[in-house]
Formats: C-alpha cells, structure tokens, sequence
C-alpha cells in the first residue's frame, strides 16, 4: 500500500456570495437562500424586497435544480447499494468535485471487488486508486479497479462495523449501516410465496398508505408499494398490496410477495438475502404508519 494519507472527510465550504439589490448579497447555503445587508452583515432572515428580486428569483432557480440533482444523487447511489453493484473508481474520482455526489459518496463503507478488507469512503487521487478509513483506524488505499458497496445485510460483522463507524463519529448522507435489516427464516414452507405478517393493516384513505410508501421512497404501482433490487444479477421486485380504490377510500393492506421480470411469484425460500431484507423493510415501514386501535377508540 502507498503511504499518501487518503483525503479525510470534506469540511462545509463557505456559501458563495453573489450581487443582490440595493448592495444586499445573496448564497445559497444548507438548501435555502441566505443574505448579507450592505455592510456585509448576515442576516437571520432575507428581507421581502431582496427575496422577491430578480437576482432571489434566479438563485431559487438554481435551488430548485440542486435539490432535484441532490435527490437524483441519492437515488442513484442507493441502486448501487440495493444491486451490489461493482462501481469503477474512476466513475467515484469523476463524481467526487461535485459537492452533491461528494456528500452521498463520503464515509459509505466500501470493499473491493473482488474480495478484501474495505473501509470508509475519503476519496480517489489522480492514479485512481480509492481512499478509505480502514477497520484499524487506519487511512489507506484499496489497489482496486472497482469497489462495491454493500449491502449491511451481506456483511457478516456488520455490529462490528456499524460499531466501529459510531466510534469515528461518521454520518452517512445515505443510511447504509442504519439501514433496516430482515433476514429471511428457516422455517418457511417450501412452496410458500406469500408473507401475510402485515396483511390487515388499516388506514383511513388510500392516499394515506400511498403517501407513506412515497415517503419512504418506494413507488406505487397496481395497487402496491414496490421496491426493486437486482440481486446477483436478476432483477425482483418486492409487492406489498395498498389498494386500488379512490384515493379518499378506507383500505387494508394484503400480503408482501416478491416477483420476477415475468411477473411470476417467487418462492419465498428462493429469494436472496438483500430482496427479502429490502422487501421486509418496504413492508415495515409502511405498516408502522396504519391506523392504530389507539386512534379507532379516541
């Protein structure tokens, strides 16, 4: 291993300022518009003539447009993360100035292809090579052409890892160590394709139980949450029915399955590791928001 100490995690930089009405100066800063009065003193909030300016208006233009590039970051990194997909360093080293992908990228626990210890994500120098804050603490790079990053439900000492990333004070953008896991049981029937341990879960509308698949992130289709996960190469796709009434229509949720690009229901004894855990979680985090007997009787 080369000796050069990796780049360690990047600091917040300074908002950049820009020209405004009347002397004021405008930045963007933690996703929203910040202001300085002529005297260059920042202000706590920006005042009505300065936010409804043409120079504010062009900056929430420019916002508008970074919180959509922040989210699509996010989602695409987190399709690496449900695929276990094998990322080029290259493709991490052309993405790391972009402060956007730099802040999902950064401290993610990454291991190498092909196998080997992996580390916390600091970054890729100009021979390629990726940075990382190993398990001993120490700052290293992995002699890697492509890094994959797991998902926690594959690593076999995630308490050790999650563990140790508590100890460095790291926050990932994207929750990969905090991330939900389930791991499928050893007594399920072998020709069962269902899960029915969060069927019957109530909600007032539909809207409701759509609304928080959304927020989750999951999408909605044919009555279901959906989530996607390439496993091993082959594409699943985790259900767990909502509903297919009006929008403002009581409904009960059905069972949590798993289907194939055909649409054909999987085993449930046949499916990996990260659909199931991933499919679990779906189905989870939706039922946590059902309408409680708490609620019914008040």
């Amino acid at each position: 291993m080369a000796t050069t100490t990796p780049p360690t995690s990047p600091s917040a930089a300074e908002p950049v300022w820009t020209e405004g009405p009347d002397g004021y100066s405008l930045a963007i800063e933690n996703a929203a518009l910040v202001c300085r009065n002529p005297k260059g003193r920042r202000l706590k909030s920006v005042p009505k003539k300065v936010r409804e300016s043409d120079h504010a208006r062009r900056l929430n233009d420019v916002l508008l447009w970074l919180t959509r590039h922040e989210r699509e970051c996010l989602e695409r990194v987190e399709s690496w993360l449900l695929g276990s997909l094998p990322v080029p360093a290259t493709v991490i080293g052309g993405l790391w100035p972009d402060p956007a992908w730099r802040d999902v990228l950064t401290d993610l626990f990454v291991v190498p292809e092909h196998g080997g210890e992996g580390g916390f994500l600091r970054g890729v120098d100009d021979r390629g090579r990726v940075g990382v804050v190993d398990l001993d603490a120490e700052s290293t790079w992995l002699e890697t052409e492509r890094v994959v990053l797991p998902h926690p439900v594959l690593l076999e000492d995630l308490d050790d890892v999650r563990e140790f990333s508590l100890e460095l004070g790291l926050t990932q953008r994207l929750p990969q160590l905090t991330r939900e896991t389930h791991r499928r049981p050893d007594t399920l029937k072998a020709d069962a394709t269902h899960v029915d341990t969060y069927e019957g879960a109530h909600f007032d509308q539909l809207r409701f139980a759509a609304g928080a698949a959304q927020r989750h992130g999951f999408s909605v289709r044919g009555g279901n949450a959906v989530c996607r996960v390439v496993e091993a190469g082959r594409a699943v796709q985790a259900r767990y029915w909502i509903g297919s009434d009006a929008p403002d229509y009581e409904t009960v949720t059905g069972s949590l399955l798993w289907v194939d690009t055909d649409e054909r229901p999987i085993r449930l004894t046949e499916i990996g590791p990260v659909a199931w855990s991933e499919g679990v979680r779906m189905a989870e985090l939706v039922h946590a928001e059902r309408k409680t007997s708490t609620e019914e009787n008040s």
